[in-house]
């Protein structure tokens, strides 16, 4: 199918103009303005005059059909695909779990059978390690360089189900300097909050608020902080994932500052949202337990600069949603029972254009870069993803500025049966979404095709500045 968009005003990382984009078997094929209609004869043309053409975005932290604490994420790769699609990403790199006892490969054939057949969007993995021997680092080398898996996530935090030692997180670390992968790192010292959670729970606290209180941000700092001190001891770069806190931002500023290739992306939970959703009546309280919780709301404006100065480099979602009835409701008598996660893969777009771009606080071109172009380039994606370019994938996102939306559970379209933003009305959203060169979002309806996804085979490229 071909595919002719004209008039938009063109927005990448870089640049911003109006232009027409000519698309062809999935690829962009010509970017000019007033193309000419007898050269490119398309099967349809989207006239998106007045409105964004952008690189679809890239959401690089999801966890879709994913077992934890009993019960198993909402969205599988159909569902959270879909979603993802209406709210403008069009690739997603998800978490394959190399459990203790299995192997990377048993892992990564697994997660694709998730996917395979029910994606609609393109998709590729991060590697999570929970145990790392010697066959394990040769693992780490045949995921780089034969699988197209160049990423791997390792834990600071959930004692006996996925968290690792100093020792693993730096034979890790090590091994990425040797086959050019890259380590992501849940930092959060998980020894001290499980102290604090076993403390919690003797005393009766058993309320949503104390997951919270249990896991404080100086718990994330100083993790963070340990992380990169491993990585500069190793001598590689590090990212760190779903990053909740001014300390924690302030010790990979620090970093940064120093020279060192420190990166974190952080979630529009920890933008949009604070530890005042915890102290909701009853138990509404469990729809934010995630890990890192929701900080005291002054941390959002200290987010929002590190994003504006670079010190952030991507938002992602760590979408894992799991639904109030059955699933929440394991915690009822226990917050540390709670499975942790909510959902955001369809919302990301449109919260940080409302509550960055509009209000100044990001540059349109900015925006691109955090949602798109900068994750694109991180994992190993750009520039076939990530930009409007001749010779790139034709997943493009059609924005229209003036678009308000009011985010409701009945209306979206991600598995679960709440929205942590209910009633939130934001003004820019997508009004269709290319990927592949084929439309899968025309307006409110969704005209992809199930299993029409790829698996992303990524290269261990250079990461973004």
């Amino acid at each position: 199918m071909s595919l002719l968009i004209t008039n938009g005003r063109i927005v990448t990382a870089s640049d911003d103009y109006v232009a027409d984009v000519y698309c062809d078997k999935g690829r962009i094929v010509a970017v000019g303005a007033d193309l000419p209609a007898h050269r490119f004869q398309a099967d349809r043309t989207i006239d998106a005059r007045g409105q964004y053409v952008m690189p679809g975005g890239i959401d690089a932290h999801t966890h879709l059909d994913m077992p934890f604490g009993g019960t198993r994420s909402a969205d599988d790769f159909e569902s959270g695909t879909i979603a993802a699609a209406f709210g403008g990403t069009t690739s997603l790199v998800d978490f394959a779990i190399q459990y203790r006892g299995q192997t990377m490969r048993h892992a990564l054939d697994a997660w694709k059978a998730r996917a395979e057949g029910k994606a609609v969007i393109d998709y590729a993995f991060h590697m999570i390690i929970t145990e790392l021997e010697d066959a394990g680092l040769m693992e780490m080398d045949h995921m780089v360089r034969r699988e197209g898996v160049t990423s791997f996530k390792l834990f600071m935090a959930y004692p006996g189900v996925f968290m690792v030692d100093d020792a693993t997180i730096f034979r890790a670390l090590k091994r990425t300097g040797e086959n050019g992968g890259l380590v992501c790192m849940h930092a959060e010292n998980g020894g001290v909050i499980d102290e604090l959670v076993k403390e919690a729970l003797r005393k009766g606290q058993t309320a949503p608020r104390y997951h919270a209180l249990t896991r404080p941000s100086r718990a994330e700092a100083e993790a963070t902080g340990r992380a990169i001190a491993l990585a500069e001891m190793a001598g590689v770069p590090i990212y760190i994932v779903h990053l909740s806190a001014a300390d924690a931002l302030e010790k990979v500023k620090a970093a940064r500052d120093m020279g060192l290739p420190a990166y974190a992306e952080t979630c529009p939970q920890y933008l949009f949202l604070s530890y005042d959703n915890y102290e909701e009546p009853g138990f509404d309280g469990a729809k934010y337990v995630m890990s890192p919780p929701l900080r005291e709301k002054w941390h959002q404006d200290v987010l929002w600069k590190g994003l504006a100065k670079n010190d952030l480099q991507v938002i992602s979602t760590d979408h894992c949603p799991f639904c109030m009835r059955e699933q929440k409701e394991l915690g009822k008598d226990d917050f540390s029972k709670i499975p942790n996660g909510a959902p955001g893969i369809e919302t990301r777009l449109t919260l940080v254009h409302h509550g960055g771009v509009r209000t100044g606080r990001l540059s349109l071109n900015r925006f691109v870069e955090l949602v798109s172009t900068a994750p694109a380039k991180m994992f190993g994606l750009f520039p076939r993803k990530g930009t409007v370019a001749v010779g790139s994938d034709a997943d493009l996102v059609v924005f229209d500025p003036g678009k308000k939306v009011t985010l409701r559970a009945k209306t979206l379209h991600m598995k679960v049966d709440y929205n942590p933003y209910e009633g939130t009305t934001v003004e820019g959203a997508p009004s269709a979404v290319i990927a592949n060169g084929e439309v899968v979002i025309d307006g409110d309806r969704f005209v992809g095709r199930r299993g029409a996804g790829r698996f992303l085979s990524r290269t261990a490229s250079a990461r973004p500045a």
